[in-house]
C-alpha cells in the first residue's frame, strides 16, 4: 500500500485514494465520437411495510439493436444495500464496482459500517464524478435503496446526471421506460404493502413499460431470461429466483388474456 504524508492522506475515500496514486475514478477526457455504446434502460424501486424491492429489466440496447439481453442491472452493494443502474452501461457497471469497493474500503479503515444514508451519500460522489462524461453523452442514472438498520425500514433515493440525490418515500422509476413503469407503480402502490406485492407489482410495472417502450425487455420463455428482481430486508439483500418470477409473469399474461 502506498504511504501519504498526513496533509495528504486520503482517509476512507477509495475514490480520493485512487487520485493520490494517480488513477481517476472516471475518464476526464473522453473523447466525443459516433460510436453507440450499449445502454441499460428501465429500473425501479418500492419502499414495502417491511423494507423495498428493486427490479431492472435485461435489455441493453445500442442505438436502435439489442446489444445484451441478459445485461443485470441489479446488483448488491453490501448486506443491506443494492443499486440499480440506468444509462451508459460500461461506466455504470464500473460506478457500481467502485462503489461497492469504496463500503468495504470504508469499513476497513474506520472499523464500523456506514449508515445507509452515508452511502447514499458516496454514491452521489461517484456520479459528480461522471459528469463530464454525461456531458459528452455517457450519462448514468442510478436508483440506491436499502433496509435502514438504525431506522429499521426502508429507503430509496435517486439521482440526477449532477450528483444531486434525492431521497423518494415511496417508488421511483428511471431509465427508458420510467414514463411507463412510473405509471403502474402511481396507479397501484399502496403503504404497507408485503414484500410479495411489491415484487409483483414490480414485474408489472416492467412489463407494462416493455410493452410501449422497445429500450425495455419483457420477459423472455424462450430463453428463460426474466427481470432480476431483489428485496432488501432486515435479513438482508435476496434475489427473487427465476422460477418464482417464471409464475408471476404467468399469471401476468392470463390476466392480460381475461382482460
Amino acid at each position: 500500500m502506498p504511504m501519504f504524508p498526513f496533509a495528504q492522506d486520503p482517509g476512507a475515500s477509495f475514490g480520493e485514494l485512487l487520485k493520490r496514486v494517480g488513477l481517476s475514478p472516471f475518464g476526464e477526457n473522453i473523447p466525443a465520437n459516433e460510436m453507440l455504446v450499449p445502454h441499460a434502460t428501465t429500473c425501479v424501486a418500492l419502499r414495502c411495510a417491511n423494507g423495498v424491492v428493486m427490479a431492472g429489466d435485461r435489455r441493453a440496447t445500442s442505438g436502435n439493436l439489442i446489444s445484451h439481453r441478459e445485461m443485470e442491472k441489479v446488483v448488491q452493494a453490501d448486506q443491506f444495500s443494492g443499486v440499480a443502474i440506468a444509462g451508459a452501461a460500461g461506466p455504470a457497471m464500473e460506478m457500481v464496482k467502485l462503489f461497492q469497493l469504496q463500503i468495504e474500503h470504508y469499513e476497513k479503515v474506520e472499523g464500523q459500517s456506514l449508515t445507509l444514508e452515508g452511502k447514499a451519500n458516496q454514491l452521489s460522489m461517484f456520479v459528480r464524478s461522471n459528469l463530464p462524461a454525461a456531458m459528452q453523452g455517457f450519462m448514468v442514472v442510478p436508483i440506491f435503496a436499502g433496509y435502514d438498520t438504525l431506522l429499521q425500514h426502508g429507503r430509496l433515493w435517486n439521482y440526477d446526471a449532477t450528483g444531486g440525490r434525492y431521497e423518494e418515500h415511496d417508488f421511483v422509476a428511471t431509465g427508458s421506460g420510467m414514463l411507463h413503469a412510473g405509471t403502474v407503480l402511481r396507479m397501484t402502490w399502496k403503504r404497507d404493502m408485503t414484500i410479495d406485492e411489491g415484487v409483483n407489482l414490480a414485474a408489472r410495472a416492467l412489463w407494462e413499460a416493455s410493452d410501449a417502450d422497445s429500450a425495455t425487455g419483457g420477459p423472455d420463455a424462450l430463453r428463460g431470461i426474466y427481470p432480476v428482481i431483489a428485496s432488501i430486508t432486515s435479513e438482508g439483500f435476496t434475489r427473487i429466483a427465476d422460477e418464482q418470477l417464471k409464475k408471476t409473469y404467468e399469471a401476468i399474461a392470463d390476466g392480460v388474456v381475461q382482460r
